[in-house]
C-alpha cells in the first residue's frame, strides 16, 4: 500500500495539492465539464463516495471547469483541466495523455461522448490496464461516424456503464455488445437538505399563499421541450386560476419561450427564476414536478422531486419510465401532449390526499431503488471485479 502525495499539472493555472493517503487503486473520472448538470452531479456524487471509500480519486475536465471544482475541492478530490478548444484538438489529446501517464491510473473512467471519445483513445496510448465508459442518454444527435467512434472503442472498454434500460436499449441497437454493458442506476440526492420558507419564496414571485406552484427543473433547449409546458399552462389556467408555473434553468431558449409565453398571454403565470444553486431547497415548496423532455437517461430533476416527495407528470418516454410509476409516484403522458398533461395534472389537483400519497410514493421509491449508497456499491463492485 503506498502514501501518495502529487499536484495536478493542468489545474486551471493553480498548483493544486491535497493530503497523503493510503491507497491500492487510483481512479481518474473525465468529463468534458464541471458544470451543475445532471451526469456531471452524478460523477461528483460518485466521487466523493468512492473518496470515503478509501479510493484515490481524481477528476479530469477536458473542455473546462466549473462551480464542481470547490465542491470537489472540499473533499479533498484533485482535479485536472485540459482546456480543449476544438472538436478536434490534438493538442488537448497529448495534455490529456500526458495527465493520464502522469496520475498512472488503475481504471479511467469516461463519462459521454467526448470524454469517451478523447479520454478512452489516449488511456489506451497510455497504457492504462483498465477503461470504464459511462453513456448517460438516449442521443438520437448523434451521427454516423460518432456511432462508429462508440463501436470502435467498446471493442477496447472493459465495462459500459448505462443509467437505465433505455440507454442500454440505445446502446445495442447502435451496435454495442449487449455483454459489455452494466446498468447502475443514477443516485438521487438532494444535497444541503433543507428548504426555504415558501412564504418568502412565494413574495419574491410577488405571489400569496393561495397559489399552487408547479415547478420544472430543465435547461432551457430544445431537448427539454419547455415551450409544451408553457402550453399546458395556458391551457390548465382555464380551468385553475390560481396556478403558476416556476421554471428553475437558464440555457439558450430562454428569450424565445419568455416572448411565447407573452404571445400566449401566460406570462403572470409563469415564472422563470435561471439558473439556480438552491434547487435542494426550492423543490420542496412545489406541489407537482413537469418535465417535457422529448429523450433522456435518467433525469435528476425527476429522482430529486421524487426524493422531495412531489408527485411527478413526465413524458412517457425511456428513462423517465424506469423512475415515474404510473398512477402511483405520478402520470406519464406522451411526448408534445399538453392536453393529456393538463388532465393529470387537474386529477392531482382536485384531490390533494392522492397528490400527497403518490408523492410519498414516490419518495419511498427514490430512498430504496436511486440511493447514493447504492450507486456507490455497484459502482465498487464494477471496480473491484476488473481489479481483483
Amino acid at each position: 500500500m503506498a502514501v501518495l502525495r502529487r499536484a495536478s499539472r493542468f489545474s486551471s493555472g493553480i498548483i493544486a495539492c491535497w493530503p497523503a493517503i493510503a491507497v491500492t487503486h487510483r481512479i481518474l473520472q473525465i468529463i468534458a465539464t464541471l458544470d451543475r448538470a445532471g451526469a456531471e452531479k452524478q460523477l461528483m456524487t460518485l466521487a466523493q463516495g468512492l473518496r470515503r471509500r478509501d479510493y484515490d480519486v481524481h477528476v479530469c475536465a477536458l473542455t473546462r471547469g466549473g462551480p464542481l471544482e470547490e465542491d470537489l475541492a472540499s473533499c479533498g478530490i484533485p482535479t485536472h483541466i485540459i482546456g480543449k478548444q476544438a472538436k478536434f484538438d490534438p493538442w488537448a489529446y497529448w495534455k490529456l495523455r500526458t495527465l493520464i501517464k502522469d496520475v498512472q491510473p488503475s481504471v479511467v473512467h469516461t463519462w459521454m461522448f467526448t470524454a469517451n471519445a478523447y479520454g478512452r483513445t489516449a488511456a489506451l496510448g497510455a497504457g492504462v490496464p483498465h477503461i470504464v465508459a459511462s453513456e448517460r442518454c438516449v442521443d438520437p444527435w448523434k451521427s454516423s461516424w460518432q456511432f462508429a467512434i462508440d463501436r470502435h472503442l467498446a471493442k477496447q472498454t472493459d465495462r459500459i456503464v448505462v443509467n437505465s434500460s433505455g440507454v442500454q436499449r440505445f446502446c445495442t441497437q447502435h451496435g454495442i455488445a449487449r455483454e459489455k454493458i452494466s446498468i447502475i442506476h443514477g443516485a438521487a440526492s438532494l444535497m444541503n437538505v433543507g428548504h426555504h420558507n415558501r412564504q418568502a419564496f412565494l413574495q419574491s414571485l410577488g405571489l400569496d399563499d393561495s397559489v399552487t406552484l408547479i415547478g420544472s427543473v430543465a435547461r432551457l433547449w430544445p431537448q427539454k421541450r419547455v415551450k409544451d409546458l408553457i402550453w399546458a399552462i395556458d391551457q390548465l389556467s382555464f380551468f385553475r386560476k390560481n396556478v403558476h408555473l416556476v421554471i428553475a434553468g437558464d440555457g439558450p431558449q430562454r428569450s424565445r419561450l419568455e416572448q411565447y409565453a407573452r404571445e400566449l398571454e401566460v406570462e403572470h403565470l409563469i415564472h422563470f427564476l435561471g439558473h439556480r444553486d438552491d434547487i435542494p431547497q426550492i423543490l420542496p415548496l412545489f406541489d407537482i414536478l413537469w418535465l417535457g423532455s422529448e429523450y433522456e437517461g435518467l433525469p435528476n430533476s425527476i429522482m430529486e422531486g421524487m426524493l422531495a416527495g412531489l408527485p411527478v407528470v413526465a413524458t412517457d418516454i425511456p428513462g423517465n419510465r424506469d423512475l415515474v410509476i404510473h398512477g402511483e409516484t405520478g402520470y406519464l403522458t406522451s411526448v408534445g401532449s399538453p392536453p393529456k398533461r393538463v388532465r393529470f395534472t387537474e386529477r392531482l389537483l382536485a384531490d390533494p390526499c392522492m397528490a400527497r400519497n403518490m408523492g410519498l410514493q414516490g419518495r419511498k421509491r427514490a430512498e430504496e431503488h436511486f440511493s447514493v449508497q447504492e450507486m456507490v456499491d455497484k459502482h465498487v463492485a464494477l471496480y473491484d471485479s476488473l481489479l481483483f
